[in-house]
This record gives C-alpha cells, sequence and structure tokens, in this order.
C-alpha cells in the first residue's frame, strides 16, 4: 500500500497558525495620516446589547389596533429616522408583521452617562403627529377641532434654538422649522387667509402654542414657541425630523442591561473558556497521545474559523452581533470538536489493539467514527437553523424556511437565541472542516515520521 506524504502537517498546521494571527490580531497598513483595515481582528467583534449594555424593547400598536403591513413598514421607517436622530446608529429593528410588533434593540450611547433609556424608548412610542390648525378650540374630549393647514410631514428640518421675547426681551427656547416648496405654498396661503387670527400648533392633541398671525409668512420658515426647557426644545425638533407614526404605539416588552455587569458576565465567560480550553488540550495530549496533540491543532483550527465567523474577516463585510449565549455557542462548538477528536482518538485505539498496523489504524479509525461525527452534527444543524428561523430576522434564509411551521414564534423575538444558533451553526461546520477533515490529514502526514510510529503513541500497549 502506497504510504502517506508527511508534508501535509506542516502545510495544514501552517494554515491554521497563519490563519489564527490574522484572525485574531487583524491586518492594518497606514494609508497616508490613517490606517487602514484589511483584515478584521478579534478587537473588532460587535458585541450585543447584553455584554455591551442597552435597551430591548417590543412596540405593539395601542388600544388593539389591526394595523396593515403597509402601516407596520412605514412605522419600523419611522423608529429607525427617530433612532438617527436621537443619534442612535448602532440598532437593530426588526417588525413581525404576523403579530404587528416592532422589537428595538439599541446599545447604550458611546460616552454618554446621562442617557435616558426609558425617555429614548417614550419618544420612540410617540406618534409625534404635529398640525398647525385655524383657531384653537377643542371638543368636549379636548381634540382639536380646526381645520388642518400644514402637517408635520410639510416641515424639511426643525432644531432647537434660542430667541428674544420681543416683549420682555427674556431668551427662551423655540424649534424652529424650514418647510418643503410645497408646504412653503401652504403656509402662505393659511397665514395670508389667518391675519389677525390664531393658527395653533400641536403635537397629538397637546396644545404646544397659539400665535396670532400678524402678516403673511412667505419664506417657508418659522419657530414654534411653548415656553420650552431646552430639553423639551430639542425632543420636539427630533420627533419633527424623526417623521409621525401611523398609529400609537405601546411598550409590550421592555429591559436594560448595564454595561459593566455585560461586559463582566463576558469577561468571566471568556475566561472560563480558555481555561477549559487549556484544560481540554492537556486531558487530550496525556490520555490520547499523538492523536491528542494533533486534536489540539484542530481545535485551534476550529477557534479561528469561529472567530473568523463572527468578525467576518473582511473590512467591508458587516460583523455579526456576538451576544453571551453566542459566546456560549462558540464553547458548545468547542465541545463538539472535542467530542468528534475524542470518537475518532477512541477508534483508532480500538484498531491498534486488535493488531491493525499504525497506518490501518489511523485510516479504519477515522472511517468508522466518521458516522457517529455525522449524525450528532446533523442534530446540531437541525436545531441552530430552528433557532435561527424562529428568532431571527424576518428576512433571513431560515426564516422564510420555517415561517409556516413555526409563526406563532414570531420575528426576532429574541436576538441573544439567534446569535446562540448563528455560533452553534458555524461550530458544526468548523467541526466538520477541522474535526474531521484537518484532524486526518494531519495526523496520517505526522504518523509517517519514524519517530511517530509507535503504536503506543496511538494508545496501544507500550512495547
Amino acid at each position: 500500500m502506497k504510504r502517506a506524504k508527511k508534508w501535509p502537517f506542516f502545510v495544514v498546521a501552517g494554515l491554521i497558525l497563519v490563519a489564527g494571527y490574522f484572525v485574531f490580531f487583524g491586518l492594518r497598513l497606514p494609508n497616508g495620516d490613517l490606517t487602514k483595515t484589511y483584515i478584521k481582528g478579534a478587537g473588532d467583534i460587535r458585541w450585543g446589547i447584553d455584554i455591551r449594555g442597552g435597551v430591548d424593547a417590543t412596540f405593539v400598536p395601542s388600544d388593539g389596533y389591526d394595523a396593515t403591513d403597509y402601516e407596520m413598514s412605514s412605522a419600523e421607517s419611522v423608529i429607525k429616522n427617530r433612532l438617527v436622530t436621537l443619534g442612535i446608529t448602532d440598532y437593530e429593528v426588526y417588525t413581525d408583521y404576523g403579530s404587528d410588533r416592532i422589537i428595538v434593540r439599541f446599545p447604550w450611547k458611546v460616552g454618554e452617562t446621562d442617557f435616558n433609556p426609558e425617555q429614548a424608548v417614550k419618544e420612540l412610542g410617540d406618534t409625534a403627529m404635529l398640525t398647525f390648525r385655524e383657531g384653537s378650540a377643542v371638543d368636549a374630549q379636548g381634540n382639536p377641532t380646526g381645520k388642518i393647514v400644514l402637517e408635520g410631514k410639510d416641515l424639511e428640518t426643525a432644531q432647537a434654538a434660542v430667541i428674544a421675547d420681543q416683549l420682555t426681551g427674556k431668551e427662551q427656547y423655540v424649534v424652529q422649522f424650514s418647510l418643503h416648496e410645497e408646504g412653503a405654498k401652504k403656509f402662505a396661503e393659511a397665514t395670508q387667509n389667518n391675519i389677525g387670527k390664531v393658527i395653533s400648533i400641536w403635537m397629538d392633541n397637546t396644545l404646544l402654542s397659539a400665535p396670532t398671525v400678524e402678516t403673511a409668512i412667505t419664506e417657508g420658515s418659522g419657530y414654534i414657541e411653548g415656553n420650552f426647557t431646552r430639553e423639551e426644545a430639542l425632543a420636539l425638533a427630533q420627533k419633527i425630523n424623526g417623521g409621525a407614526l401611523p398609529f400609537q404605539l405601546s411598550t409590550e416588552n421592555y429591559s436594560t442591561i448595564s454595561p459593566t455587569l455585560g461586559l463582566g458576565a463576558k469577561d468571566v465567560m471568556v475566561t472560563a473558556g480558555l481555561i477549559a480550553f487549556v484544560l481540554v488540550s492537556l486531558f487530550m495530549i496525556l490520555y490520547y497521545r499523538l492523536p491528542g496533540l494533533v486534536a489540539v491543532f484542530a481545535l485551534v483550527g476550529q477557534v479561528v474559523f469561529m472567530v473568523g465567523s463572527v468578525t467576518r474577516v473582511l473590512p467591508n463585510t458587516a460583523s455579526f452581533t456576538l451576544t453571551l449565549p453566542g459566546i456560549a455557542g462558540i464553547i458548545l462548538g468547542i465541545g463538539m470538536g472535542v467530542d468528534a477528536n475524542i470518537i475518532s482518538a477512541e477508534r483508532i485505539r480500538e484498531e491498534i489493539r486488535s493488531g491493525k498496523t499504525i497506518d490501518g489504524a489511523v485510516s479504519l479509525g477515522f472511517q468508522r467514527a466518521f458516522s457517529a461525527i455525522l449524525d450528532g452534527n446533523v442534530t446540531n444543524v437541525i436545531v441552530a437553523a430552528i433557532l435561527m428561523g424562529a428568532f431571527g430576522p424576518p428576512d433571513s434564509i431560515f426564516a422564510k424556511i420555517f415561517n409556516t411551521l413555526f409563526f406563532f414564534f414570531g420575528a426576532s423575538t429574541a436576538g441573544a437565541i439567534y446569535s446562540f444558533g448563528y455560533t452553534l451553526l458555524m461550530g458544526v461546520v468548523a467541526n466538520m472542516i477541522m474535526g474531521v477533515w484537518a484532524s486526518r490529514i494531519m495526523l496520517t502526514a505526522v504518523s509517517q515520521f519514524k519517530v511517530c510510529r509507535k503504536p503506543w503513541l496511538y494508545g496501544g500497549e507500550r512495547g
């Protein structure tokens, strides 16, 4: 029988080590006065809000309102706009059209110590329907009855500002606004027709101000008075810039996580994972000898693969958001890799003790271990796919596959579970590549060295 070659061991082991360096440390080179990233490292991992800290809220239409898919899409767009106006750009917004829910997750604002998440959630759910009306009359329920002459959608921009009161000279906060071309025409016509009369300004059913029109306003800009504080003026400007929701939203679920707690939990899990990896590696080497040593190389490759699957390596590719359950999925994936290598090492030991040659034992050992490894991995793929389909973004491939079977879960009900499913799936892929294919290539190659052709190194009796 033709003997296997030795060099594949060095090629595979070298690729694992080189890939490990770049995956963990990245590749960044000077580019003028800046540094350009060519390969993302472990430091570029995007942590979920359960680690970085943040807010997780679920919104539903108030009073049992049955929203259409179009209205839900409009509400999602408005919420995204409001997040941006609040200075929150690293967010996740998912819409469950089947259950009329909008799931919003966003981290703590970087460098903000006075950020109020409860206020942020309240502002996201406000309808913020701004209207300019003729007169200031209300009905018995306090709802405005005047003819609408201008709406929030007619405003192009709004910002908080400070002006001096014309009578007292005292400074006050107002909201300055500019109008779209069509809005400017409507406002000019309305002010021309109501000189000497009141045009009131309302946010939903709350009267903000009721100024008397002195002259026609034709320049397409103006300001809203209302005895605002600085915070109130800023909030109103943000609501106007964010747009109006098509219906009132209520907060169904709401939770916050302290960044200190999250980072502490992450550090504990990572430390525990490193300790476990070292102990497992020692056990594999001491108990399974040469197959155990090769298994450690394969496990390192599996860790490299899984970290790369989270950072997604390329600078223009969005990183996957890693949560605490996601870290647990990585650790579980490494455990699957250990299990695969143990099964293979045990089969090789059995073949050696039955009198097979080293080459025959290695070949038969991997062949007989494969079916058991494959069965376990297929089971985990099914579990991971179901978790990602039931709890992931509604436009993901697994969500589409399982939509008709698991519609009662709702879309994106738990991003942390989706993260676990993703890392579990990547663990299976890494296990098949490293725990089966790479391990076999390396052990087959290293067994050709004269120093490695002693049966004892594979679990046989010491001769």
